[in-house]
């Protein structure tokens, strides 16, 4: 079944980090929380909620977006550079599973007797 997927980024965590050039990077992105939303042709959705850390240590001073710059689009590209390969297979199996619970109904089994209606006693 061919999903599609919508990402949102619903919190972030920052801290001042040291980079390799020993240059302190004020509020650098330390840990993200996300969503990524998977919805059928019906209109059935899935949401898989996750949380990627990241280090700025190694993100040279001439490449680090000041955090008033961050955008939502710029952040999700981070996180889904790291969902990948079996997470990401992961991720789509488990929004996958909650559409295909919302499409399953309880049955009666039909062989099962019929249950007396309420109020309504058995005859012996």
């Amino acid at each position: 079944m061919n999903l599609t997927y919508t990402w949102k980024v619903t919190g972030i965590k920052t801290r001042d980090e040291v980079n390799a050039e020993g240059e302190t990077l004020q509020n650098a992105v330390v840990q993200t929380y996300w969503q990524k939303i998977g919805t059928d042709a019906e209109g059935n959705e899935g949401t898989f909620s996750g949380a990627t850390p990241f280090t700025a240590k190694d993100v040279p001073s001439g490449e680090f977006v000041p955090f008033a710059e961050l955008t939502e689009e710029a952040v999700i590209g981070w996180i889904q550079a790291v969902v990948v390969d079996g997470y990401e297979e992961h991720v789509n199996g488990m929004i996958q599973k909650q559409i295909d619970d919302k499409t399953v109904t309880d049955a009666k089994l039909p062989w099962a007797p019929e249950e007396p209606l309420p109020g309504v006693a058995d005859e012996e």
